[in-house]
């Protein structure tokens, strides 16, 4: 595997996301699969069974596209930063209202913020100039 900065972001939030996928169902026993009041991950995070999945296929994408090779890596790096930042924007609107079914809080945000920021930074300022992006 190259040394790209797209490749080793991804595969390192893809496995972050993961974990957090998985340990997101240890605390969301008895919580409904849209339930907008999540179990909290780490006290902090709120979580429900849909977060949960999404965190696993994101944490998925991310580490398949890290392990296909940059360009795959840092499209998925952009895709992935800019949807994140669109709910961390977005989701300060949705708390306290029916239509939060990822079960969102305010340290939510702040995290999808901070995913994006690094996702998109890499995503569009690693490997310019490089010879060759399709590796």
């Amino acid at each position: 595997m190259s040394s790209s900065p797209n490749r080793l972001v991804a595969i390192v939030f893809g496995a972050v996301y993961l974990v957090v996928g998985a340990l997101g169902f240890a605390v969301t026993g008895g919580v409904g699969f849209l339930a907008t009041d999540g179990g909290l991950l780490l006290g902090i995070f709120a979580v429900n069974p849909l977060h949960n999945i999404a965190h696993l296929l994101i944490g998925a994408a991310l580490v398949i596209a890290g392990l296909s090779g940059v360009r795959a890596a840092k499209t998925v790096n952009a895709t992935i930063g800019a949807a994140y930042l669109l709910l961390g924007v977005v989701g300060f609107f949705l708390v306290g209202t029916s239509a939060n079914i990822l079960a969102l809080n305010v340290p939510d945000h702040f995290l999808h913020l901070a995913s994006a920021i690094v996702l998109l930074g890499v995503a569009l300022g690693a490997e310019r100039g490089a010879r060759s992006v399709t590796a």
